[in-house]
């Protein structure tokens, strides 16, 4: 029997793409059948379009850009070790995620939602690339192997937007305040980016449920 992990995410929580790892570590060392669905969580759901200078976004979020960079060296840290070459140096804007939560549910409905994820985490924080225009996120998920003319036709239309909305109201309903957050099966929660041993556990628990 399949395993199904849904996991609640935003494309610019560095911790999301660190548990992203851990999961896959933990899949891998499972050795049954997983299947993973990614699901849209916005950190900044009144975020403007066009994003905001994350020096700024950050200096106001954490009190001081001190503050931030001590943060931000925690997570270099800990990518390290998960083989993530985080480059916050290079990220000049914090970017509005709506259109990459769009285009993460249509990757879905193509069977290649994990390689447009991917890509989407490592174009954010490994190449500073602005995802919040839409001429880069194009390219971004046009090279994870989506449909450029469907993409661009998402992005142009409507398509997607329910989706956002139907998932935040999920998240509220089962008390979801952070990402990532991971369920198992639709029963067990794990929450943070846990090291493997953590989502190996849940895996046998859920597992042994059925």
């Amino acid at each position: 029997m399949t395993l199904l992990v849904d996991v609640i995410s935003d494309v610019i929580c560095p911790w999301c793409f660190i548990g992203k790892r851990r999961l896959e570590k933990a899949i891998a060392e499972y050795g049954k059948p997983v299947q993973v669905r990614w699901h849209p969580y916005q950190l900044n759901p009144q975020m403007p379009r066009e994003g905001i200078r994350r020096q700024e976004y950050r200096q106001k979020k954490f009190g001081s850009l001190q503050r931030s960079q001590e943060l931000d060296a925690q997570v270099i840290a800990a990518g390290k070790e998960e083989g993530i070459a985080f480059d916050f140096d290079s990220i000049e804007t914090t970017p509005n995620t709506q259109d990459a939560h769009r285009l993460i549910w249509l990757a879905e409905q193509e069977g290649i939602q994990d390689a447009v994820v991917e890509g989407l985490f490592r174009a954010y924080f490994t190449q500073g690339r602005n995802i919040s225009l839409q001429a880069v996120i194009l390219d971004v998920v046009t090279e994870a192997g989506l449909d450029r003319m469907k993409a661009e036709s998402v992005l142009n239309g409507q398509q997607g937007l329910d989706v956002i909305l139907q998932a935040g109201e999920q998240a509220r309903r089962l008390h979801v305040t952070g990402v990532p957050c991971f369920i198992i099966n639709r029963r067990m929660m794990v929450s943070g980016a846990q090291l493997p041993e953590a989502f190996l556990d849940a895996f046998q628990q859920a597992g042994a449920d059925d």
